[in-house]
């Protein structure tokens, strides 16, 4: 019985092994893959394309905010109209008196703003460093 099953075993070791060798992963000479077959091959080769011209003097030229515009109106398809009601709150509120450059006068010395309290006056104008009670430390 054990004669037969280390036969078996030994069998089946070689029928594996045989199975490496077909598939080109055993030493065998000639059955593994050739990784510079590829390089072997002329690369590909793309043509020039000759129907491009150069532009013309003076005429315009397609421009990155232009390229933009150009990506969102494929993309969105334009504005949206404004629904009726919102037309109305913006009329009333004033949207065609609002200054254009808002936000870049936002943080100038003239603009009113709301009193945020004593408390936050003074932690604006503490001084940079330490403190009497805490340290500062920057990375």
């Amino acid at each position: 019985m054990r004669k037969q099953l280390s036969l078996l075993s030994l069998l089946g070791a070689g029928l594996a092994l045989s199975g490496c060798a077909a598939l080109g992963i055993g030493g065998g000479a000639g059955s593994n893959l050739d990784e510079f077959r590829v390089a072997r091959n002329a690369p590909l080769v793309i043509p020039p394309d000759y129907s491009l011209t150069p532009p013309r003097a003076g005429t315009a030229s397609l421009s990155a905010e232009g390229a933009q515009g150009q990506a969102i109106q494929a993309l969105f398809g334009g504005p949206a109209p404004r629904p009726a009601s919102e037309t109305g709150l913006l009329e009333k509120a004033g949207a065609d008196r609002a200054a254009l450059g808002a936000r870049s006068v936002a943080g100038s010395p003239d603009t009113a703003v709301v009193d945020k309290g004593a408390l936050t006056q003074n932690i604006l104008s503490a001084p940079a460093g330490d403190g009497q009670d805490a340290s500062v430390q920057t990375p």
